[in-house]
């Protein structure tokens, strides 16, 4: 139901997490998240004009997140990239169905409607620190124990 720029999104945004200030280039975000740079970078783009990251310039230059993990909210990362489209008309054009939605499109979008609710309570703080033997990527930071990819 996410797209591949959503995913992508979430992986730049939990790596840039793990270590707020510091900033990182693309390529290192890249080379971490099994993102190609090409499609990071306008990525990346995409959050920084939804003040999701910010980008410094020159010498220990790169991105970082423009907000603090603990008040950044996943749905915001979605939001910026891809936002959740809810189904608000018949999305078949029946004009029997009017603005009504049929039980179909109405379960369809209750559950888009909790993915957004689910979302908009989880920051990424909160999914770093929840305790897991499921490392995010596993090459950041390093965790002895992790999988081969």
């Amino acid at each position: 139901m996410l797209s591949q720029t959503v995913e992508y999104a979430l992986r730049a945004a939990t790596y840039l997490a793990t270590n707020p200030e510091q900033s990182r280039t693309v390529e290192q975000i890249a080379a971490a998240t099994h993102v190609p740079v090409a499609y990071l970078s306008k990525v990346l783009q995409q959050l920084a004009r939804e003040e999701i990251v910010m980008s410094r310039r020159g010498t220990g230059g790169g991105f970082l997140l423009a907000r603090s993990p603990e008040k950044l909210r996943i749905l915001q990362i979605v939001q910026a990239v891809d936002p959740i489209q809810r189904i608000t008309t018949c999305p078949l054009g029946l004009a029997a169905h009017g603005k009504r939605l049929c039980p179909l499109h109405k379960r369809l979008d209750n559950a888009l409607a909790e993915m957004q609710r689910a979302f908009a309570a989880s920051t990424l703080a909160e999914v770093l620190a929840e305790p897991t033997k499921s490392i995010p990527l596993c090459d950041f930071p390093s965790h002895a124990g992790c999988a081969a990819k």
